[in-house]
């Protein structure tokens, strides 16, 4: 098992190019989508700008189906840091994956469910007997989706029908004709779905949207041995991150230039701006901390984790209780915030991105 999860690994690495120079070192991050969308923009961001360098590294992102995916390999060791949501954390930690959340990217629920517009479906309870489509079963949409439904006395396992419909174009063509009625992806997700002409409705679920999504985890042992590194990385993410909120245009064209693949083929070189910026957008509104209800950069709230976790296990997606403190350190965050914000927002605002 360990042999195929490194050969997938080397096959699915996409390399950040580096801000000039070459790095001693490059550190594998498993992003948790099939697709590099412009949700990547801080990793591109920070390797353009240097930041990582302090730490000898660039950093090379490996893109896995989903979150479940991401854990396992920290779990087995063969990536070191993942960026994923926390119930399949909450799930596998009881089955011995010492690992935890040190850094939370996104403060506010990427996650929910999304019906086409025009959709009967009105209500969350009318999704009685519906086909609830999902990046893959890997993804986090997969136990929101079953969280939600039970939330609302359904059988996840048997009053819908969970199926993949993979992402962009594909899951926009399955829910125009009908293949799925609902979608529990993500925001960037929604966004890019909406661009190819396919509006949605999003379906409000009680408490969701304060619940936490995606963050940086490694194991216990890789905290303590390598704290610095940790540290390094988040922070240049955390760079990174108030770089694309306040320069949006110029993260989109550094994501382009360090990533030419995340630029759309088959449009205008405008619409493929104005449609990356949405994207960045719909994931920028959860990267800001008043999400939360936190004052620094990676901050986790506990009390929001803690009610996340018991929401799940109220409605059978993790099967038993998971403290927070098994799960989720802020032990990092001041380190990880000893640099000035300011400063970082204000190299953005007068950034002047490659064209």
């Amino acid at each position: 098992m360990k042999h195929w999860v490194a050969l997938a690994a080397s096959l699915l690495l996409v390399p950040l190019a580096g801000g000039g120079g070459r790095a001693e070192t490059t550190l594998r991050v498993a992003f948790c989508a099939r697709t590099i969308t412009s949700a990547a923009a801080p990793f591109a961001i920070a390797n353009r700008m240097g930041w990582f360098k302090p730490g000898g590294f660039t950093v090379e992102l490996i893109a896995l189906p989903g979150s479940t995916d991401c854990v396992k390999y920290v779990g087995t060791g063969e990536i070191r840091y993942a960026l994923p949501s926390v119930e399949p954390l909450a799930s596998l930690r009881p089955q011995g994956v010492s690992a935890k959340v040190f850094y939370t990217a996104y403060q506010g629920n990427v996650y929910g469910l999304a019906v086409p517009a025009d959709s009967p479906i009105r209500t969350l309870a009318d999704l009685r007997g519906k086909r609830i489509g999902v990046t893959s079963m890997a993804s986090g949409g997969v136990p929101v989706a079953r969280a939600i439904t039970a939330s609302l006395g359904l059988d996840p396992e048997r009053d819908v029908n969970i199926v993949v419909v993979g992402e962009g174009a594909q899951a926009a063509a399955l829910l125009r004709t009908q293949q799925a009625d609902a979608l529990s992806l993500y925001d960037t997700q929604y966004a890019i779905i909406e661009t190819l002409g396919v509006p949605l409705r999003r379906m409000a679920a009680k408490d969701i949207d304060r619940f936490p999504s995606n963050g940086f985890i490694a194991l216990d042992e890789t905290l303590t041995t390598r704290r610095a590194e940790a540290v390094l990385l988040a922070q240049g993410y955390a760079k990174g991150t108030i770089f694309a909120i306040n320069n949006p245009e110029a993260a989109i064209r550094i994501l382009w230039d360090v990533l030419p693949q995340t630029k759309a083929t088959g449009k205008t070189e405008a619409d493929a701006l104005r449609d990356d910026i949405k994207t960045l957008a719909a994931r920028a509104a959860n990267w800001r901390l008043e999400k939360a209800g936190v004052a620094r950069w990676g901050e986790s709230s506990l009390d929001n984790y803690q009610a996340y976790l018991d929401f799940l296990e109220k409605w059978g997606v993790i099967k038993q209780r998971v403290a927070v403190a098994d799960v989720v350190t802020n032990d990092l965050v001041a380190d990880i915030n000893r640099f000035d914000a300011e400063q970082i927002a204000e190299i953005a605002r007068t950034y002047d991105a490659p064209k």
